[in-house]
């Protein structure tokens, strides 16, 4: 007789885990165009311009480019629409919020004796929100393949006796269990199990292998993802000019984050001989972590119009936990009969490590004395050197070897420009990123452009801006069996305004 199964509140630690994928590895080692309203109207191609707070995030040795000490803050109105594609359906979803994107200061301290080549240092700090996660889609079609294939590549091989409660035992306790001496595709495994969607080929205890109780033909299925975090970054700067032709600068950098994702699969089939008609799978993930990075720049002079910068980036070292919950209920026309399997189990992972690539930069800028400027910077990144650890971890053996081999260096360009007119400045910009996969088809090249205003009030300056972007995205819903892909037309677009004052 199938069961209602009443839950409780259970904690659990992984010894392997699916929760970091390379999908992670992307998501944590990219950044987005964020910061003041000036840096974003021409699409951040501030490598060798300095004079900004946000340009000290893209090179350090900017900020000995400021005249005197000066604070900024911005504000940023950020939409997002993602039009998926799934077999025969089409979605669109439209999101939008208001973000405290960036603040920061720079204390400037120029030398008073003339006979010292160092004529300033600087002091620096600035927040930046280097990437925001919030995100929905929803994918809705008709399939030929069904869910049931997840929980049974998870199934074989899992004797049949540890997926059966003994007397006393409760979902809770066994799915807890599991999770502790078995790991999480032994849990995905049970779900099924006891969710009546997988039955096995014998009753023998020692049985290893599994049947579906879902029948072939076409499945309906409604995909909902819902994320919300971001990432985030504070820049302690230190930077001086050396004479009049040379600019130096470190940032150190603490990294944090937060990342929440929800994703509900509902499917229902009518086909012939399937004991199995709906399904409900639920997942939860929430994520939080700390990194710390190094940046090194330089600001060169070349002439009194031309400045040429570099910039490294170490790689970032994260420390993340993860925890997870999830829920499947299963319903039988044949036996009208619903099955809720409710483990009501955090998952919670062992704390692990990720290295982020580091990044090279270089930049070139154009000045035309007071009346403006152009601006382009270079940065190259090898996403393929992105690394789960500990290494020795058999789950993120594989996982790395699926970032080294579906990852790719990628190319980041970046052109802008700034013409001024009495106290008024006006922006523009574009910027082209490569896909960081291999299959561009995964992720494509990211197409983006800016343009803004600004004006110099004498004490206030005020700046606002508009950028724009867009990529496609066709991510797999599921890592393995269900491994349908959605295809998503991603555009990005936001309003900053910017505050900028002496100190």
């Amino acid at each position: 007789m199938k069961k209602l199964y009443s839950t409780v509140i259970a904690l659990v630690v992984m010894t392997f885990s699916q929760a970091q994928d390379i999908t992670d590895a992307v998501r944590y080692s990219s950044d987005q165009l964020s910061g003041t309203a000036r840096y974003r109207a021409m699409s951040g191609a501030f490598g060798a311009l300095g004079g900004d707070l946000s340009a000290i995030s893209i090179n350090p040795a900017g900020s000995a480019v400021f005249l005197s000490s000066a604070a900024t803050v911005t504000l940023s109105y950020n939409n997002r629409q993602n039009d998926t594609r799934y077999f025969n359906g089409v979605t669109t979803n439209d999101d939008s919020d208001v973000y405290f994107d960036q603040a920061g200061a720079v204390l400037v301290f120029n030398s008073t004796n003339e006979n010292t080549p160092w004529k300033r240092f600087t002091l620096g700090v600035n927040y930046s929100q280097n990437n925001t996660f919030d995100d929905s889609f929803l994918a809705l079609g008709t399939s030929s393949t069904s869910i049931d294939n997840y929980f049974l590549e998870f199934a074989n091989g899992v004797p049949l006796e540890l997926l059966e409660t003994i007397d006393n035992e409760t979902i809770t306790d066994l799915y807890l269990f599991l999770g502790e001496s078995e790991g999480f595709g032994a849990q995905q495994a049970f779900l099924g199990f006891q969710g009546f969607i997988i039955d096995p080929v014998s009753s023998d205890p020692s049985n290893t292998s599994y049947t579906s109780n879902v029948a072939s033909g076409s499945f309906d299925q409604r995909y909902s993802y819902i994320a919300t975090g971001l990432n985030g970054k504070f820049a302690f700067n230190f930077a001086t000019k050396y004479q009049d032709f040379l600019h130096l600068g470190i940032n150190l950098n603490a990294h944090f984050l937060n990342y929440d994702r929800a994703t509900r699969l509902f499917e229902e089939n009518s086909n012939a001989g399937s004991e199995t008609n709906e399904i409900v799978f639920s997942n939860n993930l929430s994520t939080n972590g700390n990194g710390f990075s190094l940046q090194l720049g330089t600001i060169a002079n070349v002439t009194d119009n031309v400045r040429v910068g570099l910039t490294y980036d170490t790689p970032t070292w994260y420390l993340i936990e993860e925890q997870t919950t999830q829920r499947l209920e299963t319903f039988s026309d044949e036996f009208n009969d619903q099955v809720i399997v409710d483990p009501n189990v955090i998952n919670v992972y062992p704390d692990y490590r990720l290295k982020t690539p580091g990044k090279l930069t270089g930049s070139l800028a154009v000045l035309f004395g007071d009346n403006g400027l152009v601006s382009f910077d270079y940065s190259y990144k090898d996403f393929s050197n992105t690394e789960l650890r500990p290494s020795s971890d058999p789950e993120f053996i594989f996982q790395n070897n699926l970032i080294s081999e579906n990852l790719k260096a990628a190319s980041t360009y970046k052109i802008g420009g700034e013409y001024r007119i009495e106290n008024w400045s006006l922006r523009g910009g574009y910027r082209f990123e490569e896909s960081p996969y291999k299959n561009e088809n995964t992720l494509g090249d990211l197409n983006g452009y800016s343009a803004g205003v600004g004006y110099d009030f004498g004490a206030i300056k005020a700046d606002l801006s508009y950028d724009h972007s867009s990529r496609t995205d066709n991510p797999q819903l599921y890592q393995v069996g269900l491994i349908n892909t959605a295809n998503i037309q991603r555009d990005f677009s936001s309003v900053v305004l910017s505050l900028s004052f002496g100190i």
